[in-house]
């Protein structure tokens, strides 16, 4: 069962989606609902229309497809309808295409060896430096206790 802002999101989607799924005078047939099973594992979200000729509504041919198919109904206006089905096949797509794009964010992002190096050269500079003072501090800080014996 969808929520109403995942339905919302798919209303949207479909607003741009042709019609593809056509039901004619013969009403809910097994073609029709065997066209239908294969256009939702194509495209999750599918777009159909009543032709006149039917003795059915959007709303029934939609109610009867959603059944057969095990899909949610979205949306029913005039002799439209939208269904959808999640498809597992389409998230494998989803996904292959999500770590493609990471693998090529993570090859674009290149070291420039030069200034790699010269970080590499100023951080032992620093820690040179840094351990040089701490001696010299202790060596006056034992210089000082010296004196006031």
């Amino acid at each position: 069962m969808l929520t109403s802002k995942e339905r919302a999101e798919l209303r949207s989607k479909a607003n741009t989606l042709d019609t593809v799924l056509m039901v004619g005078k013969g009403g809910v047939t097994e073609n029709v609902i065997a066209q239908a099973e294969t256009l939702l594992d194509a495209r999750e979200l599918v777009k159909g229309r009543v032709l006149e000729t039917a003795m059915m509504s959007a709303r029934e041919v939609s109610d009867a497809i959603c059944e057969a198919t095990g899909a949610d109904g979205i949306q029913c206006v005039g002799s439209k309808f939208v269904i959808y089905r999640f498809s597992k096949k389409l998230e494998a797509q989803r996904q292959a295409e999500r770590a493609k794009e990471k693998a090529k964010a993570k090859a674009a992002k290149k070291v420039n060896p030069v200034r790699a190096g010269v970080q590499a050269r100023r951080k032992k500079a620093r820690e040179e430096r840094e351990k040089r003072n701490a001696y010299f501090k202790e060596a006056a800080i034992a210089a000082a206790k010296e004196r006031r014996k």
